[in-house]
């Protein structure tokens, strides 16, 4: 059912008419996410403070119209995405930097920062904020929340969830609610931070974070170990990790990723190898040497049959680059994309590796594997033409199948998209009717008439 003009006429006024639509063109540009489904709100707002976010909410009970918060629209799994319809609230307006205290080593945020323009702000100041999905040039600090965002230097230093200290939000009911501590410990009542950070926008409407940072590491060297297979690649993660030089990053592309990348980029990558392996190893600048000649040596005794460092920062960043490239240049192969996020214990990555080459070789569907190999999450793809329904039928159970292998090793089957929509039917392949049943209760304690993000996360 379409909004009530009354509601619309009072949105507007809430945030101003600039900064409110319910035309169609504009509706269009916020009804979609990475996911490419489309599904058109009622109404677009950008409001610049919690106060107008609760204002939004409470209009949204009094006409029981679904809410749906939005950052930058990168989410992998249909999270930003208004499948009821209702009011889609975009944060971009709230994005300013409000504190940074170096004393104590922690900055307070709007949800709308982007990602990248906080590190980068940070580090101006000898500081760290290690989070670092691939969209983060675009994601921004309330969405990274929202999803509990990973990257490349999960291995050593985690994800977004272990750097927030403390949340400003809106709850369903339009209350304003503080959070958590600005202090290095803090244990008084119920953990709310940790709940609301990964509940992908379902229990409340974050508005500001407060998040704790580091000292920004003198010297940061980056290497590159090529393998003839991706299960030598592989067994050598494991092992590299146990060893006493810990890389911050340990990123792997498989053949057919290493191929895309370099024919999307041209940085000079190894097409004839069956995998790479991209890591990073950082600290003083008086000790970073040794630790990447030690690296070096582990990959050449693991099996690496070549293993080169950048000698440049610009060296470095292409590195990286090409493995941002991945996913755009996918499309290359087809045009449309199944992407999963699975995480398995590091020490069986081989296992899930031989999955997927099981899986290509049985199925001839078109298949790209490439992650965060160091904490064990490889973003695993299908390529193919939906419209060919025979391949789509054999894509799903490829999945079910991939995700049934990932269980049955000890994991997950999803590292840090979410759930949203996409995975929202195999949630029970891992949770059990208990869990599910207590998840249901919080969200109906926080929001008990369904209005905020609804359709996420519950299999229907």
């Amino acid at each position: 059912m379409a909004i009530k003009p009354i509601c619309l006429e009072k949105l507007e006024r809430i945030v101003g008419a600039p900064f409110f639509s319910a035309h169609r063109e504009d509706l269009v540009c916020y009804g979609y996410d990475a996911t490419a489904s489309l599904h058109l709100p009622d109404a677009v707002v950008f409001p610049a403070s919690a106060q107008q976010v609760s204002q939004i909410m409470k209009l949204a009970v009094a006409f029981r119209v679904p809410v749906i918060p939005r950052g930058g629209g990168s989410g992998m799994t249909g999270g930003a995405l208004a499948v009821y319809g209702g009011i889609v609230v975009v944060f971009n307006r709230m994005n300013r930097i409000l504190e940074i205290d170096r004393e104590n080593l922690i900055a307070r945020v709007q949800s709308g920062v982007i990602t990248a323009e906080f590190q980068r702000r940070v580090q101006h100041d000898g500081l760290f904020y290690p989070p670092d999905p691939s969209s983060a040039d675009i994601s921004t600090i309330g969405g990274n929340l929202a999803e509990c965002a990973g990257g490349p230097k999960a291995v050593k230093y985690g994800v977004t969830r272990d750097y927030v200290l403390g949340l400003e939000a809106v709850l369903p009911t339009g209350e304003i609610v503080k959070t958590g501590v600005r202090t290095a410990k803090g244990v008084v009542g119920y953990d709310l931070t940790r709940l609301i950070v990964g509940s992908e926008g379902t229990l409340a409407l974050i508005t500001e974070a407060t998040v704790k940072l580091l000292p920004l590491p003198e010297c940061v060297m980056t290497l590159t170990a090529a393998f003839d297979g991706m299960d030598t690649a592989a067994r050598a993660v494991s092992e590299i990790v146990c060893s006493h030089t810990v890389p911050r990053t340990i990123e792997f592309m498989d053949n057919a990723s290493i191929r895309l990348a370099e024919g999307y980029l041209h940085v000079g990558l190894p097409v004839d190898v069956g995998a790479l392996l991209i890591m990073e190893v950082d600290g003083r600048r008086d000790e970073i040497a040794g630790l990447a000649r030690a690296l070096e040596d582990l990959s050449r005794h693991l099996g690496a049959v070549s293993v080169s460092v950048a000698e440049t920062e610009a060296q470095a960043q292409q590195l990286w680059q090409a493995r941002k490239a991945i996913s755009p240049a996918l499309f290359k192969l087809a045009p449309h994309k199944i992407n999963e996020d699975i995480v398995v214990p590091r020490n069986r990555v081989p296992d899930l590796v031989a999955k997927i080459d099981e899986l290509r070789s049985r199925t001839g569907l078109t298949m790209v594997a490439f992650g965060h190999a160091g904490d064990g999450n490889i973003h695993f793809n299908i390529m193919l033409d939906k419209s060919d329904q025979t391949a789509l039928e054999k894509a799903n159970r490829a999945v079910e199948a991939l995700f049934d292998t990932t269980l049955a090793l000890g994991g997950t089957i999803s590292g840090e998209h979410g759930v949203g929509i996409t995975k929202a039917p195999y949630l029970r392949k891992e949770l059990g009717e208990a869990e599910l049943a207590l998840m249901r209760r919080i969200k109906d304690a926080f929001d008990p008439l369904g209005l905020l993000n609804p359709g996420k996360i519950f299999p229907e």
